[in-house]
C-alpha cells in the first residue's frame, strides 16, 4: 500500500470515529423528561378492592388518589427514543407497580417499566424475570400532539393487555383481570433527550 492510499485510509477512519462519537457527545446536553401518568377511576379501584385486588406503585413513581379522578401512578421518564406521533421508539420510565391478591396472599412486583412509541403500551418485566409483560395500551379516544410538537403528549383509555390480564390472573390467582378492561386513563408527556 503506498502513502497516500495510507493517509487516505487513516483519515477516513479518523472521520469514521469522529461520526461514531458525535451522538454520545450529545448525552452531555439535557437529559429525556416527562412522566408516564395511568389514573384508575373510581369505579375500577372499588371493582378492584371488592374483589381483593390492590395495586401500588414502587420508587421511583409516585402514587395519589383523588375522590375525583381515582388512584394515580405517575411514572418517570428516565430516557428513551420515541417519537410518539410517529408510532416510533420507546420512553424508559422509572419506578414500578406492585399487585397484590388480598384473598390469595398472592403478590407480584414489576420494574423495569417502559412506554412503547410503536405499541402505545405500558410494558414491565415482573421481579425474577427478563420478559415484559404489556400490562396497558391505550385505547379508544387517544389524542395525541403533532409530530414535532416538544414535549410530545398521549392521552387515552388505558386498557388492561390481553397478555397483562393472563399474566396478572396466573401470578395473582384470580380471574378478576379481562383482556381490553377498560382501567381508566393513560397520558403520556415526553420530552426527548437534547
Amino acid at each position: 500500500m503506498n502513502r497516500i492510499a495510507i493517509r487516505s485510509a487513516a483519515a477516513a477512519a479518523a472521520l469514521a470515529a469522529t461520526a461514531f462519537a458525535l451522538p454520545a457527545a450529545s448525552a452531555t446536553g439535557t437529559p429525556a423528561s416527562g412522566s408516564v401518568t395511568l389514573t384508575a377511576t373510581n369505579a375500577f379501584v372499588d371493582s378492584a378492592l371488592h374483589s381483593g385486588i390492590a395495586a401500588v406503585p414502587l420508587p421511583s413513581a409516585t402514587g395519589s388518589y383523588s375522590n375525583t379522578t381515582g388512584a394515580t401512578a405517575t411514572f418517570p421518564v428516565t430516557g428513551g427514543n420515541a417519537v410518539l406521533a410517529r408510532f416510533y421508539g420507546s420512553i424508559t420510565l422509572g419506578g414500578g407497580l406492585a399487585f397484590a391478591d388480598a384473598f390469595t396472599g398472592k403478590i407480584v412486583c414489576f420494574h423495569d417499566v417502559a412506554f412503547g412509541g410503536d405499541t402505545q403500551s405500558l410494558t414491565a418485566v415482573p421481579d425474577g424475570s427478563t420478559t415484559p409483560v404489556t400490562l396497558f395500551a391505550l385505547g379508544n379516544n387517544t389524542i395525541g400532539s403533532g409530530n414535532g410538537v416538544v414535549p410530545e403528549t398521549l392521552t387515552g383509555d388505558a386498557d388492561v393487555d390481553p397478555a397483562g390480564a393472563a399474566y396478572l390472573d396466573q401470578a395473582l390467582h384470580t380471574t378478576f383481570f379481562n383482556a381490553n378492561q377498560v382501567v381508566g386513563s393513560l397520558s403520556v408527556s415526553y420530552t426527548p433527550a437534547s
